[in-house]
């Protein structure tokens, strides 16, 4: 395999990593249904996946009626978190991909995710690749402004000493794609056919510049 033609590479976490978005969101969807708003779960994916809840605020409200509060977030991230714990598995060919890259970049890759950064953890942790991770995992949750927003990509850069125009970003939505074509990034996207992935042409038109369907095609793509 020829040398990187990258200085990094910026991985997202959830739908990219892990398969977590089924559990998140069966979660979110019934304690939203508790709360008054009726989704089905393709409806909620389609809502919600790519996007903090908690920067989704005025639409819960809006459609439940009531404030979200504190406690409702907290109660939210529990059952999420247990759901994670007795059910998440990483994405289909992730772990080899991650170990090759890592390899092929001298360990330069970071986790750049829009989910607060102890679910970021937990998911790593779980799935067995935090250790390829360790000291470069990131939350938009600690940053100034969280996706579509370039911060959270910046901030992984910062951390590797790479130049963000010279990174490539592995997005499955359009809000992580916006976020890291703001960076000033090369955006891979990964677009499955299974639920939870924004489509191949969504990825495309928000500034991919190409599409990967199976991340064992990856190691290739940044070589």
């Amino acid at each position: 395999m020829s040398a990187p033609r990258f200085e990094a590479v910026l991985f997202d976490c959830d739908g990219v990593l892990v398969d977590s978005e089924p559990i998140t969101n069966g979660v979110l969807r019934d304690m939203l249904e508790e709360s008054g708003w009726k989704l089905t779960p393709q409806e909620c994916m389609r809502i919600f996946v790519g996007k903090a809840v908690r920067d989704e605020r005025a639409r819960i409200e809006a459609h439940t009626g009531r404030p979200l509060t504190e406690a409702w977030l907290a109660e939210f991230r529990e059952r999420r978190n247990q759901g994670l714990l007795q059910r998440l598995v990483p994405i289909r060919h992730a772990p080899e991909a991650v170990e090759a890259v890592h390899r092929l970049y001298g360990g330069r890759i970071a986790c750049a995710s829009g989910a607060d950064l102890f679910k970021v953890r937990l998911q790593l942790h779980k799935t067995g690749l935090l250790r390829w991770f360790e000291g470069h995992v990131f939350s938009g949750h600690d940053q100034p402004r969280s996706k579509p927003h370039p911060d959270v990509y910046l901030a992984a850069a910062a951390s590797l000493g790479a130049d963000p125009r010279r990174c490539v970003v592995v997005e499955d939505t359009v809000t992580g794609v916006t976020a890291g074509v703001a960076a000033g990034a090369t955006v891979i996207g990964y677009g499955p056919p299974e639920a939870g992935h924004d489509a191949p042409a969504a990825l495309r038109a928000a500034g991919a510049a190409e599409v990967i369907t199976d991340l064992a095609e990856l190691p290739r793509r940044v070589a």
